[in-house]
């Protein structure tokens, strides 16, 4: 679910291969060719104010997406829905979401979760918070106050720098998982001396989604915008090849152009063409840690298309989720606007069992994509198990 916007401001949007095929990368600035530009002349300012696909993050509104991010859970209840069972099975079905960020942030995010293992009751009933007439912010944030000072009494806020509340099945009117970012013009919601910055509200969508709707919700925190459409078709534009996108697609890692952002790939492990020329690159999967990641096709101030390598090796959707993803980056896009979007290998296609159009959206060997508008071109020149070897064309 996206993530709930503060009041309109000015800067507050609404809502919520083995060789290289061309030139060696160590060439100094001094003699490095055009058609090998530093990394940075392909990072994109975000022109939302809100969470989108910029590398200039705010960092008084959104967490740093590195180290470690100390989190408290909280199980709530409500006097129109008291919950009868154990916290333990809640516990277990958020527990997962750990791992999955680790191995998805090459160990360089790491969520670690406690949890208050009682129910804190609320002070109204679950049916009083607007979730079924349309979340606002403000409803929101009572919302994580009120799961704040209920639990105030147990729970020592400062040790912590986000919370997860998680309601009681009981509760069906908390229907689905916003999150929460704080206003810094505003005396928000505070405990033990600490501001309440960033929350995850679970609803019953958890038990839908399962455990990665806390990575999903928690990147939002990191100043990820949500890609998949806030209207017509809902996975339209990155299908499931993100957990941003179909949380329950064949292949939702995230892509390459989020861990860069996020910090959790270097610059070094991304190849950048920026000006007229080409450059022949070899990407290594995502999916593992290492090698050259993406390689990016500046094509304007807040645009660029994006390679890289898919290898979902293990998955029972493998067959629709390996080859070359190649997709436009616009960091003047909405979150829920298509900010980022796939182009088609195979648009006609007959998917196996259980894929999309969408997931079968990679580029094998031999295949090519041009954008007619600006003449971008790449090419996937060969492809292994190791990886993928692909040329980027700017004329």
């Amino acid at each position: 679910m996206p993530a709930l916007p503060t009041r309109l401001r000015p800067l507050a949007a609404a809502l919520a291969l083995s060789v290289c095929l061309g030139a060696s990368t160590t060439a100094t600035a001094a003699t490095r060719p055009p058609s090998l530009a530093p990394a940075a002349d392909c990072a994109l300012p975000g022109r939302t104010g809100w969470t989108d696909e910029g590398h200039d993050t705010d960092r008084a509104q959104f967490q740093r997406a590195t180290g470690t991010h100390r989190v408290l859970t909280l199980f709530v209840d409500f006097p129109d829905a008291p919950a009868t069972d154990s916290t333990d099975a809640y516990a277990a079905q958020l527990a997962p979401a750990a791992d999955w960020m680790r191995t998805a942030s090459y160990g360089r995010s790491r969520l670690a979760i406690s949890t208050l293992h009682r129910w804190i009751r609320m002070p109204v009933d679950s049916t009083s918070y607007g979730f079924a007439r349309g979340l606002t912010f403000e409803a929101h944030e009572k919302y994580v106050r009120d799961a704040v000072a209920a639990a105030d009494p147990y729970a020592n806020f400062s040790r912590y720098d986000m919370i997860y509340v998680v309601p009681t099945k009981a509760a069906a009117a908390i229907s689905f998982s916003p999150t929460y970012l704080y206003d810094p013009t505003t005396s928000g919601v505070s405990a033990d001396g600490t501001r309440i910055k960033w929350a995850v509200t679970f609803g019953q969508d958890l038990w839908h989604w399962g455990p990665k709707v806390a990575d999903h919700e928690t990147s939002h925190t990191f100043g990820l915008p949500d890609l998949y459409s806030f209207t017509g078709a809902t996975h339209q534009y990155v299908g499931g090849w993100d957990v941003m996108g179909n949380i329950a697609g064949p292949a939702p890692q995230y892509l390459g152009w989020h861990s860069w952002k996020l910090g959790w790939i270097r610059d070094d492990q991304v190849a950048c063409l920026a000006a007229p020329g080409r450059r022949g690159v070899r990407l290594t999967p995502v999916e593992r840690p290492g090698g050259t990641k993406i390689a990016v096709l500046r094509t304007s101030e807040t645009t660029a298309y994006v390679a890289e390598s898919r290898r979902a090796e293990g998955n029972d959707k493998a067959a629709c989720s390996t080859g070359v993803l190649i997709y436009k980056v616009d960091s003047a896009g909405q979150t829920g606007g298509g900010p980022v979007r796939m182009t088609n290998a195979n648009p006609a296609a007959t998917p196996p069992g259980g894929c999309t159009s969408l997931d079968m959206a990679a580029y094998k060997p031999g295949q090519s994509f041009t954008d007619p508008a600006t003449g971008a071109r790449i090419e996937v020149l060969g492809g292994a198990r190791a990886g993928d070897a692909v040329r980027l064309i700017k004329s």
